[in-house]
């Protein structure tokens, strides 16, 4: 079993920043790749970055040049530093972690960008 904790939302202005953090634990050492999702009001669940245990990094095309994915294996936390913030990137933010066949989720974390 996996636990994931997110922290890290928020309000911010359109053009503002905010970093959210996903911390694991239980069975960490069966982690392999960590994501970030989000869900908007009315939507479905959507990937917005991924990053393998080796450190490859994928983004959504919406986000590409203002959110970058990192993570911390030695902390088992993983980031998602957002820069630019937009009105349509509010939404409930999910941590994810792939272990062995099994998908974690955590319990989301709220972003609402004002404009």
């Amino acid at each position: 079993q996996v636990q994931l904790v997110e922290s890290g939302g928020g309000l911010v202005q359109a053009g503002g920043s905010l970093r959210l953090s996903c911390t694991a634990s239980g069975s960490i050492f069966s982690i392999s790749d960590m994501a970030w999702y989000r869900q908007a009001p009315g939507k479905q669940r959507e990937l917005v970055a991924g990053i393998t245990s080796g450190g490859s990094t994928n983004y959504a095309d919406s986000v590409k040049g203002r959110f970058t994915i990192s993570r911390d294996n030695a902390k088992n936390t993983v980031y998602l530093q957002m820069n630019s913030l937009k009105a349509e990137d509010t939404a409930v933010y999910y941590c994810n972690a792939v272990a062995y066949v099994f998908n974690y989720w955590g319990q989301g974390t709220q972003v609402t960008v004002s404009s």
